[in-house]
């Protein structure tokens, strides 16, 4: 008997409109998010999972006073941000295949993309893509530059300091891309290895690993 695959499918639709400049971009929401089976602080929207830090840290940069828990309110609240500072969702992974229950980019087989690179060109007015994590295997910048290769295109970089940044020419605009520090706990011990955040630690010991993201988000938020 071979082990149960549990298929990993996106429960969002790409939160796209045509007035955004910035999408954020990652690979799947926890397997909870697919089934259903929500904890009472998430919230039933991209990033809802309540382990997750990315609305945590745009809270603490915009001071949203957001809502924790899985009610409508708690969505508007979030999309209401997003419309007003015009940036978009849109995870490129659409489905994978697990044979382990658990949120790991490594543990994803059989992964289905999105068209990132055809809801860029779809959005005209996106001109930066903000990866919510590297280019390690199954991260969203890895799939990213595998579809571009598919359409001939590929990743110029302009600076290699975390967050490293490249930049696409897709119908002969630049798109800009920003691999951001992973806003999940797992990304906890790449940020502690960093220089940078080793320096701002020695001079504040209370400054901690979610200082750091604040930090680097605020810049391209």
């Amino acid at each position: 008997m071979g082990s149960k695959i549990f298929k990993h499918v996106h429960p969002y639709e790409p939160y796209l409109f045509q007035e955004a400049t910035k999408v954020i971009v990652g690979t799947l929401p926890p397997p909870r998010f697919t089934t259903g089976d929500l904890k009472k602080d998430d919230v039933d929207f991209c990033y809802g999972s309540a382990n997750g830090m990315l609305w945590p840290i745009l809270d603490r940069i915009f001071e949203l006073g957001l809502k924790y828990e899985t009610t409508a309110e708690a969505i508007s609240q979030r999309e209401r941000f997003l419309l007003k500072h015009k940036i978009g969702v849109c995870d490129i992974v659409q489905s994978a295949e697990r044979t382990k229950i658990d949120a790991s980019d490594l543990g994803m087989q059989n992964v289905e993309l999105r068209d990132l690179v055809g809801y860029l060109k779809k959005y005209p007015n996106i001109d930066t893509v903000l990866f919510t994590g590297g280019n390690s295997k199954n991260g969203p910048e890895y799939f990213f530059r595998r579809q571009l290769r598919d359409y001939g295109l590929n990743l110029e970089l302009i600076s290699n300091e975390v967050p490293r940044i490249h930049q696409v020419q897709i119908e002969g605009r630049f798109v800009k891309t920003v691999s951001l520090t992973a806003p999940s706990g797992a990304a906890n011990r790449a940020v502690g290895s960093l220089p940078s955040y080793k320096a701002l630690k020695a001079r504040n010991p209370n400054f901690t690993t979610m200082d750091f993201r604040v930090m680097q988000y605020r810049e391209f938020f």
